[in-house]
């Protein structure tokens, strides 16, 4: 339900998100939704085992997990007390100051913009290569990728509970024959070395042909966690739900990620892992233990759920960018009709429109020069917004310190707002590194690519052209630069129901 709102301290009338579209479950299959386990556990941990940190993999996600764990402290505790549709852009505004807050607002939505076109990429090269292996058509990508964008447009149009259901099915698949394949190796005892604890060991995490390669893969799996805090004003009790949602997200898919990644190595055996994982067919780390312990029906099974993992992947990535571009669009910023919400269903239907615009014309770009989907579009783009979204998430955990420095001190405590934010943030640049030192490698084969060298300027343009835009309104525009990231939801209180027509909505105003 769409309802213009009166705000106080000067903050402009806005159009609201649909309270009450989504409960505790439903942000939590939107947060693991964008993690997309089945889609980071193919694509990523054969690289982390190739040519990471080899069989201590596994130890990699569990180090990966304590890290973000810590982060999630702090970012639940800012969760707690702001309750906005662009999280990071409203938390960093906040705790860092508006001018922070818009360069880092920039960086967030360049990221997920450029999410979503990169799942199009990998869901498209499974879908031809699916389709063709077990139906016998071949078919262009494109093809494939165009549905994908149609269908995510149309869903996205609709209320988020739609989205969050149709999420929820494709989602309980995935994780379902990712845990059966493991468990069945579990029953049986693992493959050729048995169950072996190498692979948790976790000081193997730090071991192999590239242990920052591996690190960094495995902090890749989580990206999209932190999408959370984005649907905080359609949530019931936000206050309540997003801080759970947020440390069961964390924590469900680390453990998730350990113990898949452990029983997959320990059924193919740890020299043979290692091998899969570097031939030319590294989708065997899966595919062959799950032939061996299942059957081979469970291997077409497996190659589907790709298909449908990847596309609830950027299903939810398209979500997480309409709400960025509907948070900054609604403070009156690059285009104030981003700022509208559908008057039924309560959707931010303009910027949804526009983030499948942008989509769309990204995907094409890379089809009409003749790129691959996987090697490049999916890589690249991967690249690019997990580059922006792990600078902001590092920014994110200073702002925490700050925001409880200057605010709110009876919630001060010195470990969840400033001890775990300061550890986590301090860990988010050591993975920023990370991927400075092990992008050329991360992106293989389209590391020659002319797009693979602009990525830090991409980047670096974004993020000093956002502080850019923040100093220019302070002196320039200073009644605009007092609402960067100050359109928020005041109430903490549980809604049950939605107001009247005759009651007023909530309200936004300056915390």
């Amino acid at each position: 339900m769409s309802t213009d709102t009166g705000t106080a301290g000067g903050a402009p009338q806005v159009q609201r998100l649909k309270a009450n579209s989504v409960g505790l479950v439903g942000v939590v299959f939107m947060a693991v939704a964008t993690a997309a386990p089945i889609t980071a556990m193919t694509g990523n941990l054969p690289i982390a085992v190739g040519f990471g940190n080899g069989i201590g993999a596994p130890a990699g996600y569990l180090f990966a997990t304590a890290v973000l764990t810590v982060f999630a402290v702090g970012y639940v505790a800012m969760a707690k007390r702001i309750t906005a549709a662009g999280a990071f852009y409203g938390y960093i505004s906040h705790g860092l100051g508006r001018i922070a807050g818009m360069a880092s607002g920039m960086l967030a939505v360049l990221a997920y913009i450029v999410f979503e076109a990169s799942i199009v990429g990998v869901f498209s090269y499974f879908t031809q290569t699916t389709v063709h292996d077990q139906l016998g058509i071949d078919l262009p990508w494109i093809v494939y990728a165009t549905a994908m964008l149609a269908i995510t447009a149309a869903l996205a149009h609709f209320d988020i509970n739609l989205t969050a259901k149709a999420l929820g099915a494709m989602l309980v698949a995935e994780i379902a024959v990712l845990f059966a394949v493991a468990t069945a190796v579990l029953i049986a005892g693992g493959g050729p070395d048995g169950i072996p604890l190498e692979p948790v060991n976790p000081k193997n995490a730090f071991t192999g042909t590239s242990a920052g390669l591996g690190l960094f893969f495995a902090f890749w799996s989580w990206v999209g966690f932190e999408s959370t805090a984005m649907y905080g004003e359609e949530s019931r009790d936000p206050k309540r739900v997003i801080p759970k949602a947020t440390l069961v997200s964390v924590v469900g898919v680390g453990l998730f990620y350990i113990y898949v990644s452990w029983m997959t190595i320990a059924g193919n055996g740890l020299a043979k892992s290692v091998e899969l994982s570097a031939s030319t067919s590294p989708l065997d780390l899966f595919f062959a233990p799950t032939r061996t312990f299942i059957g081979s029906w469970a291997v077409d099974a497996f190659q589907w759920l790709l298909l449908t993992g990847s596309f609830a992947c950027g299903m939810a990535f398209h979500q997480c960018a309409a709400r960025y571009l509907y948070a900054i669009g609604r403070e009156g910023f690059l285009h104030p009709g981003l700022g509208r919400t559908h008057a039924r269903h309560g959707s931010p239907y303009i910027s949804s429109l526009v983030q499948t615009a942008i989509a769309t014309a990204l995907v094409a770009l890379f089809w009409l020069t003749g790129q691959d989907p996987y090697i490049h579009l999916y890589t690249l783009l991967a690249i690019l917004g997990t580059m922006a979204i792990l600078i902001v998430q590092t920014l994110c955990s200073f702002a925490v310190i700050g925001y409880f420095r200057k605010n709110h001190p009876e919630d001060r405590h010195w470990f969840r707002t400033f001890t775990a934010p300061l550890v986590g943030g301090i860990a988010m640049a050591a993975v920023v590194v990370l991927l400075l030192l092990n992008m050329k490698t991360a992106a293989g084969l389209a590391a020659d690519s002319v797009f693979f060298t602009l990525i830090p300027w991409i980047v670096g343009v974004v993020f000093f052209g956002g502080l850019g835009l923040g100093l220019w309104l302070k002196f320039k525009a200073p009644e605009r630069y007092e609402i960067i990231g100050r359109v928020v939801l005041e109430d903490a209180a549980e809604r049950t129901d939605e107001p009247a027509p005759d009651e007023p909505a909530p309200s936004a105003a300056n915390i």
